[in-house]
């Protein structure tokens, strides 16, 4: 495996960390933490398949920063949140790491910084770069304000899936939803809640489980969906267990690993949707047009049928899971 910028920083001695805590922000499990001292090393993180690796690994996991001598910040997709991710260091830390693919817009952080705080120490390896200064206040705008209500009327934040305006997929599937739909309904990867008020407003609907591995869209799926028939679930939608199966699901499942397209990751959801569902049981989902997912339809129902699309995307109606 090819040296990480981290431990090629840290063994040249470009990066020197002093003695104390290292927070970790939002990292892959598979970020090498190999030249860190493993008992000083915490980790936050809300997305909880990773949440669950870094405990498994022995780690301990929170959704906030605790105060630390090094936090190192794993750049995300979104500008919006790497740049709050970097306002939280700088507020809870002594020395700020940043590390981060060009792909996910760290050359362009790396100016901004730059920008503001004049020559930044760097390292550029692998198709990325890693930085790092001493904290300042210099970034305090950037700082996280938490959900915020769009002219749409609904409360997302940034660095979730389709912050500040409505998925056409999820809407194109909500005005597909029969008027009438079981009783015991779940929205795999439910996001900021978009689909649960569409299957809220439908008769017939005892409950609505909403499980979501992005604490922070639960976070704003709370604020938009305030039914109590609506129950909540961190947790990973190809691990989860329900206390009884389901009569229905509804999804608009995800199909990207940080920037890269991943048509395994919706032919899982295929498969535990097929799991969580009662023998009698309905499955409502959209997805991209040019996503092959019939097969794996085929392979997980008895009754597929396609209820509707455009250009862009295509409905599916699925009956009879066979898991």
């Amino acid at each position: 495996m090819p040296q990480s910028r981290l431990s090629t920083a840290i063994q040249d001695g470009l990066l020197v960390l002093g003695a104390g805590h290292v927070g970790l922000m939002r990292p892959p499990a598979s970020f090498d933490i190999s030249d860190l001292p493993r008992d000083a090393v915490s980790v936050m993180h809300s997305y909880y398949p990773d949440v669950a690796d870094w405990q498994i690994a022995g780690h301990t996991v929170t959704q906030d920063l605790a105060p630390c001598e090094t936090a190192i910040v794993v750049v995300p997709r979104a500008k919006a949140q790497a740049q709050a991710m970097i306002a939280q260091a700088c507020a809870t830390a002594s020395l700020v790491v940043v590390d981060g693919q060009r792909t996910d817009g760290v050359d362009s952080l790396f100016k901004a910084c730059r920008k503001r705080l004049g020559d930044i120490a760097s390292i550029t390896k692998g198709h990325g770069r890693l930085f790092w200064f001493p904290a300042t206040t210099a970034f305090a705008d950037w700082a996280a304000t938490g959900p915020v209500q769009g002219p749409h009327g609904f409360f997302t934040a940034a660095g979730v899936f389709s912050d500040g305006a409505v998925d056409a997929g999820s809407a194109l599937l909500a005005q597909a939803l029969p008027p009438k739909l079981p009783a015991r309904m779940a929205d795999l990867g439910a996001g900021w809640g978009y689909l649960a008020q569409a299957v809220l407003a439908r008769d017939s609907v005892a409950s609505l489980d909403l499980i979501e591995a992005e604490a922070l869209s639960l976070q704003c799926a709370r604020l938009n969906v305030t039914d109590p028939r609506a129950r909540f679930h961190w947790a990973d939608a190809l691990r989860f267990t329900p206390d009884k199966a389901y009569d229905g699901i509804v999804m608009n499942p995800p199909f990207h690993v940080g920037r890269a397209a991943d048509a395994g990751l919706g032919r899982a959801f295929i498969q535990a949707a097929s799991r969580l569902l009662a023998p009698h049981g309905k499955l409502w989902m959209v997805a991209n047009r040019h996503l092959p997912y019939e097969q794996a339809m085929s392979e997980n129902f008895r009754n597929v049928d396609i209820i509707g699309g455009n250009n862009a995307f295509k409905l599916f109606h699925a009956t009879k899971p066979t898991r």
